[in-house]
């Protein structure tokens, strides 16, 4: 068996999906129960990585939309394109 990619070298969509089948395979109790600890170790860490993922992308989001003087923006408006 391959060594796993270090959960900090993951982007958030490869951890969500790595996460989910980790889930999955649990709920299917099959496999050693040293094996349903080390997985459920991975997915831990996996869960605490994609949430703090979650935390930057909202941080990006709210200096967007926030202004300089801590008081919320309007969101920006966006027009159709010509001939839509």
């Amino acid at each position: 068996m391959s060594t796993p990619i270090p959960v900090t070298d993951l982007s958030f969509e490869a951890a969500l999906a790595e996460l989910d089948q980790i889930v999955r395979d649990l709920e299917g109790g099959r496999g050693k129960l040293d094996d349903a600890i080390a997985a459920y170790e991975r997915g831990t860490a996996l869960r605490r990585h994609c949430e703090a993922k979650l935390a930057e992308a909202q941080a990006r989001i709210d200096r967007i939309v926030v202004g300089p003087d801590g008081k919320a923006d309007e969101p920006p408006v966006t027009a159709p394109f010509e001939g839509a």
